[in-house]
């Protein structure tokens, strides 16, 4: 399932000290998230727009695989939007019965429609698993992620999936978590599996990882 959900049972499997670490991470991130008023999130999601779209890559991006957040995750409407508006192809992610993910362009609000375990997905044309591959950012969800650009999802898998998918192609796009500020860690248990993201923008700014796969030389 999508990182932005629940975990279940197909949850990428690894070390169980690991395992245990990032549940007990994940519990005190969704809780602090849930403290946070509903006025600070929405003032998260505009500032947040507004930082990732000084990603230069983004700026000069033809396409951009996206998501639209759900629940407390930092709000990705606006952002989105804005791409839209600009003549972006914005893909964003449909769930598969395998959790694995098809992606489907945006073409605004009106586009969406209310999926299974609560998410929100294109209706337009499934484009299959490696559209992925054409875009030059990817923005995915997490809840935090540490200065190795080690990024802790919600223990679904699905974004594994599309890290390994594109590591195996070869592509190098530039990724990028959006989180709220506080989320950028001193560490996040890290296993076998696990790759790393260029890139966190927040509501304060973007920051950028050492060795980052997908930037220009």
């Amino acid at each position: 399932m999508r990182d932005g959900e629940n975990q279940g049972p197909t949850g990428a499997a690894g070390t169980g000290g690991a395992n245990s670490g990032k549940a007990v991470l994940r519990r005190e991130l969704l809780d602090a998230r849930a403290l946070m008023p509903v006025g600070e999130r929405a003032a998260a999601a505009s500032a947040l727009a507004v930082r990732a779209l000084d990603l230069p890559e983004l700026a000069s991006a033809r396409t951009v695989a996206a998501y639209v957040s759900v629940g407390r995750e930092p709000g990705t409407r606006a952002l989105l939007d804005a791409l839209h508006a600009r003549g972006v192809r914005v893909l964003l992610p449909v769930l598969m019965h395998d959790n694995d993910l098809d992606w489907a362009a945006y073409e605004g609000a009106e586009s969406l429609a209310r999926a299974p375990r609560g998410l929100l997905e294109p209706v337009g044309d499934r484009l299959g698993s490696d559209a992925v591959l054409g875009a030059r950012v990817v923005l995915v969800p997490g809840l935090a992620v540490d200065g190795r650009g080690m990024r802790l999802g919600r223990g679904g898998g699905s974004y594994d999936r599309v890290l390994a998918r594109l590591a195996r192609a070869g592509a190098r796009p530039v990724l990028a978590v959006l989180l709220y500020e506080g989320e950028v860690i001193e560490r996040v248990p890290a296993e076998r599996h696990d790759r790393p993201v260029d890139a966190a923008v927040t509501p304060a700014g973007v920051i950028r990882f050492a060795g980052a796969a997908g930037q220009e030389p």
